[in-house]
């Protein structure tokens, strides 16, 4: 039996491989594939005979980064119940939504969002136990170790799994709306497995996750495929920059992943000039386009390849990979679709676009999701009659298949009858020496319809002002996408996925527009 308990499969193959290292806590323990497939046991047994989960019933987690994640979503696994990662950045009230809509019976949760839990679960009558994974929890909540040291170790298993039953709900749409909650097979887990294993990584590889782990990015881009083939992981509990450089060096990491935030931050860490990457095979990169300047920098201070690539928590998540040899020579591009990836860019008809044709990105192969839980009505609107997901994104595709994002089309905005895309806007403020981190929104304009407004982040003790940004753009763009103004601040808006939250970079300029 190994659907649904791939973890019990790797620890006869690789029992005392190191699997797991918690390097969020303060004794950063270290656990075999074997200590892992026990631990999962355990709690297993402790959920189904203490709270009597049975397949398909969900257990809600709320929970910075560390094994205990892993621990929930293998247990899960084991009983064919459905683990929903819950964002933690979520206000209580929003939680409580999304928790009326799951019904969990379980909650785990990390100290740091205990309030949050307690509030929610109060009004949550599904939720019938609360599990604390360090402090002194909430009254009525179990201790995770204590749950997880009387649990029975025998095997769990459940012969009635199959490829197409769910294991975990990753919500997605969280800054732009409701969040939905993507259903994840252990049939896609398998299906991106397989793609990254063709396209990135060798058993027995070591890697330092930096995404948080109810984002696909934490727990399915990497983290999944490298134990399924016997990797280690290396967890952290929040982003530090200082930090990831200090265990990519420790643990010799194979590869590193993060999103053009992150690589910019870590070019800021104060151990950035002493930090040996030598280790490093390569880095992706994700999210957003990576500047030219920040490959070139980790090209030419730490001798470091960049993979590029581009995923979805609906959609394998990796879909695109751009090799480390194109990396300037295609710059800008995500790559080709992966090996088992059909991808497509479409006009508004859905008819398919030649090279270099903008239209949108639409994508259908086996590593796609079993719909959105509860809302099959949403997924109905992003799925054609030929079982192609339409993304959102704007896309083309050049002479030699490979593929370029040209914005998102939420992102996209009309300024005199021309659409402007920000990302290209972006890449070109990016080569600014003065500019450490840039986003561009469009903003109402009596004339234009929109126009764009540029925030900017300077380096540290770098100066330039709102004139010489823009005229410096004039010098390399049309003038229609040459943003009207600039706003210098001190840090961009981040999501804890490490992206820019430009839908708060929006009201932001709309409040400055009211108060003018």
């Amino acid at each position: 039996m190994y659907i649904g308990d791939t973890l019990a499969r790797r620890a006869i193959y690789t029992p005392d491989r190191l699997a797991v290292v918690d390097a969020g806590k303060a004794d950063r323990p270290h656990y075999t594939y074997q200590q892992m497939n026990e631990r999962a046991n355990r709690l297993a047994n402790w959920l189904r005979d203490e709270v009597g989960v049975r397949k398909g019933d969900r257990i809600g987690i709320v929970a910075l980064d560390g094994v205990e994640f892993l621990d929930a979503f293998f247990a899960c696994g084991k009983l064919g119940a459905i683990l929903a990662c819950f964002n933690w950045r979520m206000h209580w009230r929003e939680l409580v939504q999304v928790m009326a809509d799951t019904t969990p019976k379980l909650m785990i949760f990390s100290d740091d969002f205990k309030d949050n839990v307690l509030q929610a679960a109060g009004e949550t009558p599904s939720v019938t136990h609360l599990l604390h994974i360090e402090g002194d929890g909430v009254p009525g909540s179990v201790r995770f170790e204590d749950a997880i040291r009387v649990g029975d170790p025998a095997p769990v298993t459940d012969d009635s799994i199959t490829e197409e039953d769910i294991v975990a709900l990753i919500f997605t749409g969280g800054t732009t709306g409701v969040p939905k909650g993507a259903q994840i097979s252990h049939r896609m887990i398998v299906w991106n497995t397989l793609n990254t294993v063709i396209h990135d990584i060798l058993p027995g590889d070591t890697t330092v996750n930096v995404f948080p782990m109810f984002h696909t990015g934490g727990l399915l881009v990497y983290t999944m495929p490298l134990m399924i083939v016997g990797g280690t992981v290396i967890l952290l509990r929040r982003f530090d920059p200082a930090q990831v450089l200090d265990l990519i060096e420790e643990y010799r990491a194979d590869f590193f992943a993060g999103v053009p935030t992150m690589y910019q931050m870590l070019t800021q860490a104060n151990n950035w000039d002493q930090a040996d990457l030598s280790s490093l095979r390569f880095c992706t990169s994700g999210g957003a386009p990576l500047p030219v300047t920040l490959v070139e920098k980790f090209a030419d201070e730490k001798g470091v390849r960049f993979k590029q690539g581009f995923g979805m928590t609906e959609f394998g998540p990796g879909i695109f990979a751009l090799a480390p040899e194109d990396a300037i020579r295609k710059a800008g591009s995500i790559g080709r679709p992966n090996f088992f990836v059909d991808a497509r860019v479409v006009d508004e008809n859905n008819q398919p676009l030649g090279p270099n044709e903008v239209g949108e990105l639409v994508l259908r192969g086996p590593s796609f999701c079993s719909g959105y839980f509860n809302m099959p009505e949403a997924m109905a609107e992003v799925v054609d009659e030929d079982g192609w997901f339409h993304t959102g994104d704007m896309a083309k595709c050049d002479e030699d298949w490979y593929f370029f994002i040209v914005d998102r089309k939420k992102d996209m905005f009309i300024s005199g009858g021309e659409n402007v895309y920000p990302t290209e806007i972006e890449q070109a403020l990016y080569r600014h020496p003065a500019v450490h981190q840039c986003a561009v929104v469009g903003v109402p304009d009596p004339k234009w319809g929109e126009v764009g407004r540029a925030y900017v982040v300077l380096k540290t003790g770098a100066s330039a002002t709102e004139d010489e940004l823009i005229g410096y753009l004039r010098e390399r763009l049309a003038g229609y996408k040459v943003p009207k103004s600039v706003a210098f601040i001190d840090a961009l808006p981040i999501s804890s996925a490490g992206k820019i939250l430009k839908r708060e970079l929006r009201e932001q300029a709309a409040q400055s527009a009211e108060s003018a």
